[in-house]
């Protein structure tokens, strides 16, 4: 069983996931793509593992969208996504971008490809830079 831990930019949110991932999805759908301005959310799925906060826990807000399943939790501070706990459904749901530990498993699938940005194809063949550009 894994123990995983992370955090928001700022440093006021810290929690603990003890448990394995049962999967890694990239999702590209639209609400994930304004979550996280980017082509897509990368999230891991953990049902059976707990989340313990460390710190901060009260410095973080949820947002729901209406009549969705689609929830984000962030920082009230810096903004940053951290976990959210589905009780009812037993998940937690882990932005990958705010674990601080390495991720044992590679992501599951990109999902809600066909709702992807229409700028988000052959990404892959862009030039790979080590920094910042000069």
């Amino acid at each position: 069983m894994g123990k995983h831990s992370g955090g928001c930019l700022c440093g006021a949110v810290r929690f603990e996931i003890e448990g394995d991932f049962d999967a890694f999805f990239l999702c590209h759908c639209g609400r994930c793509r304004k979550d996280t301005g980017s082509s897509n959310a990368a999230n891991l799925f953990a049902s059976g593992a707990a989340l313990t906060w460390l710190q901060g826990r009260d410095q973080t807000n949820l947002y729901q969208v209406a009549d969705t399943r689609h929830a984000k939790c962030f920082c009230k501070t810096c903004g940053s996504a951290v976990p959210i706990e589905h009780e009812a459904a037993g998940l937690i749901v882990v932005p990958a971008g705010a674990l601080e530990t390495d991720i044992p498993i590679r992501p599951t699938a990109h999902i809600c490809m066909s709702s992807r940005a229409n700028w988000d194809d052959t990404l892959e063949e862009l030039p790979k830079m080590d920094g910042m550009p000069g």
